[in-house]
């Protein structure tokens, strides 16, 4: 049998070079004769104008090998992902067409794509989109007719479809000091959840009255997030801002003197709920008030052992709370509870005042062992030298 010798590198770069010149040229056949001359001797061809060629030459097989061997020495060659789809395309292969457009949308949004590949971009994210309707109209159809379709699907149901679909995406708990494992990942919880909220409603008049008191003589709050001296400032653009406003009733858990007793009644709300009690840390209860075109950004919240609840006192309307993927807005005389845990914002585009009482609880899924647990672990962090959560 005949073997060729393998040839020198500035041949294989010569064939190379004709190859690509006969491509140029408008000569498919003798650019791919050139580039499988330059394999026979050994030589690894510039495999995007291996694949051009076989195009030209209507080769399918080959064009894909020439691309599928591209991709296989930079699996994110962005060219060689977009030509992959536009075959894939045409070959009536829809699925795989969208996962190669996908891989190179991925890839041009963290680099800077020549401006040659642009028309290539818009064409690919343009399927994509198309082929997502394709896909939403297919699930939709067939599952109308297995009888969970649109409002009939349970509410998982319709969460997992807007997470398949892509229409929202995956947020999980991340507290940024202490993770209790093992917990359901529930942004919001609802109010016929808990025995003791129908109690706390019926007082939120009384409670207004008590706030509107608190109002006269204190108009402005300090502001929630506040410079503690001889530690760095927080990254926070409402740092000492009193647009974002706190008055404590309960703070690091004790009453706050002077404030707490100017709320009975408030206070008095409060203990009908499961509050932690820790040493130092909780309870913890405060008037939030956010002034008219204040933004929250997005942060997550110290721990997820508890819940947040907001009880509505003053709640303007186009006021806003998203939690993960969900937001709601406050309704007078009903009391929102969700897990600050997962990333969360805020905002009031009124132009009044919104004030909630907030106030933490328990999660209902820890148990009473589980929290004593806690509630010592807690205690003998901030017992460490030093007074503050080393982690």
């Amino acid at each position: 049998m005949l073997t060729l010798e393998a040839m020198d590198q500035p041949g294989l770069e010569k064939l190379a070079r004709s190859g690509v010149e006969a491509l140029r040229r408008g000569d498919p056949r003798e650019a791919l004769s050139q580039f499988q001359e330059m394999i026979r001797r050994g030589g690894n061809p510039p495999w995007l104008a291996v694949a051009r060629a076989c195009n030209l030459l209507e080769d399918v097989a080959g064009e894909e090998n020439a691309l599928q061997h591209q991709l296989d020495q930079d699996k994110r060659d962005l060219p060689a992902l977009l030509a992959m789809g536009e075959l894939k395309t045409r070959q009536g292969d829809s699925r795989a067409a969208v996962s190669f457009f996908r891989a190179a949308l991925n890839r041009a949004a963290i680099g800077q794509p020549a401006p040659q590949l642009m028309p290539l971009l818009g064409r690919a994210r343009a399927f994509v989109e198309e082929a997502s309707h394709r896909y939403e109209s297919h699930l939709g159809e067939q599952l109308q007719s297995a009888g969970i379709g649109g409002a009939t699907a349970s509410p998982r149901m319709r969460r997992a479809l807007d997470l398949l679909l892509g229409k929202t995406k995956l947020y999980l708990q991340q507290p940024n000091m202490f993770y209790f494992p093992e917990l359901p990942q529930r942004q919001f919880y609802e109010r016929e959840e808990f025995d003791w909220i129908a109690g706390v409603e019926a007082e939120i008049p009384a409670m207004v009255e008590e706030l509107a008191a608190v109002l006269a003589t204190d108009e402005d709050f300090d502001p929630y997030i506040k410079r503690t001296p001889g530690r760095p400032l927080p990254n926070n653009a409402l740092l000492n801002d009193p647009s974002w406003g706190a008055f404590y009733l309960w703070q690091s858990g004790a009453p706050v003197e002077g404030q707490a007793e100017r709320c009975p009644r408030t206070m008095a709300v409060l203990a009908q709920a499961p509050m932690p009690v820790i040493a130092g840390r909780s309870p913890q209860a405060l008037y939030s008030l956010l002034k008219p075109g204040t933004h929250i950004q997005p942060h997550h919240g110290m721990l997820n052992t508890r819940l947040i609840c907001h009880v509505p006192l003053v709640v303007p309307p186009n006021c806003g709370l998203r939690v993960g993927s969900e937001t709601r807005s406050w309704k007078e005389s009903e009391l929102l509870i969700f897990d600050d845990s997962f990333e969360h914002e805020a905002w009031n585009r009124s132009e009044r005042n919104r004030i909630v009482l907030i106030f933490e609880i328990w999660r209902p899924e820890i148990s009473p062992d589980e929290r004593a647990e806690l509630t010592a672990l807690f205690e003998a962090i901030d017992l460490f030298p030093g007074s503050e959560d080393p982690s």
